[in-house]
């Protein structure tokens, strides 16, 4: 699920459109980021319109699978097209999901996120932990490494099995494992 930039309700993850105020969604070209206007206020990245965001994310993953595997996009060439949509903003990453059923949090990951209680998609489920910081910890995903976590100086500190993080170190996260942000653990799944 994402959350509305413009009436903050919670929609499906593939949403073009707001099912709930009716307001085209836009997703940021570098970090995935669903927001309003032309720049992301993320990280200043250009915003695109859901068929815009998806062609480029497409086309990225193809010039990608013909650089290492050496296939073009001939379709005389090529006898199947690797394709894969499981629902997160980026068609051609695992999907990452943080969870804690007791507390009732569900995070799915964007590539390029803040976790926070005052910024990022996620503060409307996290507002009222009041030891998690306002910006907490980021996630990041690259095809080297995979999808990974980095805390962003925060006051009561990021875990990964029980191990502290060093602010802005970037650690990978797999499927199984107990990410704390404060003092809720989280945890990890992978698709």
């Amino acid at each position: 699920m994402i959350i509305c930039p413009n009436c903050k309700e919670e929609i499906d993850d593939n949403s073009h459109f707001c099912d709930q105020c009716g307001q085209q969604l836009s997703y940021c070209e570098r970090c995935g980021r669903v927001g309003l206007g032309r720049r992301c206020t993320q990280c200043g990245g250009l915003m695109l319109t859901r068929e815009e965001y998806e062609h480029k994310a497409n086309q990225a993953a193809d010039i990608s699978t013909s650089v290492s595997t050496g296939i073009t996009n001939n379709p005389a060439h090529n006898t199947q097209k690797q394709s894969a949509d499981n629902g997160s903003p980026f068609p051609s990453i695992p999907q990452l999901m943080l969870q804690n059923d007791t507390l009732g949090i569900r995070l799915i990951a964007i590539n390029g996120a803040v976790i926070g209680r005052r910024q990022g998609p996620y503060a409307n489920q996290l507002q009222q932990h009041r030891y998690i910081s306002g910006l907490h910890a980021q996630l990041k995903y690259t095809p080297n490494s995979g999808w990974q976590i980095a805390d962003k100086h925060s006051s009561n500190g990021t875990k990964l099995n029980d191990h502290q993080l060093q602010p802005d170190v970037e650690m990978s996260l797999k499927n199984g494992d107990i990410l704390s942000i404060a003092n809720i653990p989280l945890q990890v799944t992978i698709t």
